[in-house]
């Protein structure tokens, strides 16, 4: 895992974003899902791995939905220390806008090899957050652009067809985009 394309694209005289170390959870491994203003609305989907935070651009939002299967673009890895990062990328910054944690919690590998699991293009894991839970997937799409993967809530009692990004607030702060922008 590395964090140096992390911190090349950033200047932290201007950010208040973290610097790139490795570092990680002392027992349980940790995600987090930031909802981030920038350029276009997305949702940025991490797992922590290998001191690290794996790390997916995701435009339309994690789904609870199983029939709802949702692009992943994979990104650079993010450093642990980005787990609680809310507020505002200043314009002029790389990923320029604003980011609340829109969600976290605890994860467990469906195995105990997570890079493997990566380099066969697909990672199961379930997840215990505040808003979502239960078993999901992270597969690679089949096609040319390498970075292109889908995330997947599988079938279990935690499946809803409800919008769970209706659900707008930070788990951290409680407020939205719209008020940590004020």
């Amino acid at each position: 895992m590395d964090l140096n394309k992390y911190n090349r694209k950033r200047d932290f005289t201007s950010t208040t974003e973290p610097k790139g170390e490795i570092e990680k959870a002392e027992k349980k491994f940790i995600f987090v899902v930031q909802e981030h203003a920038a350029s276009h609305l997305h949702y940025d989907f991490r797992l922590e791995m290998d001191g690290v935070l794996k790390s997916w651009a995701i435009p339309k939002g994690p789904s609870m939905n199983p029939e709802e299967k949702r692009l992943a673009i994979l990104v650079e890895d993010h450093p642990y220390a980005y787990k609680n990062f809310e507020g505002i990328i200043p314009e002029g910054n790389y990923g320029a806008g604003t980011v609340i944690v829109w969600d976290n919690g605890t994860y467990a590998l469906d195995n105990e090899n997570a890079e493997e699991s990566l380099k066969k293009d697909h990672l199961g894991f379930v997840l215990n957050g505040k808003k979502l839970k239960g078993e999901f997937s992270l597969v690679r799409m089949n096609i040319k652009q390498k970075n292109a993967w889908l995330l997947i809530k599988k079938k279990d009692n935690f499946a809803s067809d409800t919008d769970i990004l209706l659900q707008n607030k930070s788990v951290i702060s409680n407020l939205t985009l719209e008020e940590i922008q004020k």
